[in-house]
């Protein structure tokens, strides 16, 4: 089989498990999957994870072409309306993912100029950052790194008071997160103490680090957000980012806490990093064929070791052996939507189906 053809096979797979899913699912949002019987569990709202799940659907239609795939990618985007206003900076994920991929559809443009806008007035000027939120609970004055990807872009959208504000939120987290060399994937402000560090999610957190990488990405792809930081600055912070220590080891998919080599895998954090990695991949620079090579190496792992077969008692084209929360032990070694996502992603990329720089 050639390289073209495994990725090819791999998502036509990925993308009729999305058909399944839909079937299975009814008018509710997948969540994670049990990786013996495949069966989803599934939210009403859909949390910080519809946007994949719409993203998905936008995938499929693209693939197929068929105006009822299409259809219903709209629909489940339109029903992402209700976080535009909601108090979190996971607008980010569910707005920018759920839309990013529709292409000529002026609902889905519209959703996302409304939430750009919404979240530009969320933004915190005195902390340079738009917080974490109230909407999921705990304390509102955050910073968490899965606030960061997706918000980029999507503050970008607000015109040039928006492009300063997706610089000024990269800057502060990229300040905190990466502090004295150490990664610190969350902090919580006191108005009294400052910016204080978290212990959840843990610094071995291979996921955080995988997001951060994707943020740092995409605004090296808007020329204008980059313009922000000296040159080859941000160049240098990926270059930081994307020698993961698992796989400076050789280890493609790495553990969910890098503190814990022997606990669970995270291939969620595999495909998002390898959809980075594909990001910069497509600008100038003396890594950009290692960075590629690294990407497709990172989905033929994927592919070939960790997504289901046709063939099997369960459904082919599940991406298994993600950890959705290693810290409670939530979903361990499961299918994950946002796993799904970048994987299809990343293939579709590979593919040629998408052009992984307007994504």
């Amino acid at each position: 089989m050639t390289a073209g053809e495994w990725a090819e096979r791999a998502l036509s797979d990925v993308l009729d498990r999305v058909a399944g899913t839909a079937a299975e699912v009814g008018d509710r949002f997948p969540l994670f999957a049990d990786p013996e019987s495949g069966r989803w569990t599934t939210t009403r709202r859909g949390a910080w994870t519809g946007g994949f799940w719409a993203g998905l659907l936008w995938l499929r239609a693209g693939h197929t072409g068929r105006r009822a795939d299409r259809a219903a990618a709209a629909a489940w985007a339109g029903r992402l309306e209700e976080w535009a206003a909601a108090d979190t900076a996971t607008r980010g994920l569910i707005l920018w993912y759920g839309t990013a991929l529709a292409d000529g559809d002026t609902d889905a443009a519209a959703l996302r100029s409304r939430a750009a806008r919404a979240c530009l007035t969320a933004l915190d000027r005195e902390l340079g950052l738009v917080p974490w939120g109230s909407a999921f609970g705990g304390p509102r004055l955050l910073t968490r790194v899965d606030g960061v990807p997706g918000m980029v872009p999507l503050l970008a959208e607000a015109g040039s008071e928006g492009v300063e504000a997706a610089a000024s939120h990269l800057r502060r987290n990229l300040e905190l997160c990466l502090r004295e060399g150490a990664f610190v994937p969350s902090w919580r402000f006191d108005a009294h103490g400052g910016w204080q560090p978290c212990e959840d999610p843990p610094s071995g957190w291979t996921r955080g680090r995988a997001w951060l990488l994707l943020a740092v990405a995409d605004a090296l792809h808007r020329g204008d957000v980059a313009a922000a930081w000296p040159p080859a600055r941000l160049e240098a912070v990926a270059a930081q980012l994307a020698d993961l220590p698992a796989e400076a080891s050789g280890r493609l998919v790495p553990p969910a806490d890098a503190a814990r080599p022997d606990g669970p895998p995270d291939t969620s954090a595999a495909a998002i990093t390898a959809v980075a990695l594909l990001k910069l991949a497509r600008l100038p620079g003396r890594r950009a064929a290692e960075y590629a090579a690294r990407a497709v190496a990172i989905l033929h792992r994927l592919v070939t070791a960790h997504v289901t077969a046709p063939g099997e008692t369960r459904p082919a084209g599940m991406l298994l052996d993600g950890c959705y929360d290693a810290v409670r032990g939530t979903a361990p070694r499961h299918e994950l939507v946002w796993g799904d996502f970048f994987l299809a992603l990343g293939l579709a990329a590979h593919t040629g189906l998408v052009d992984i720089r307007q994504v």
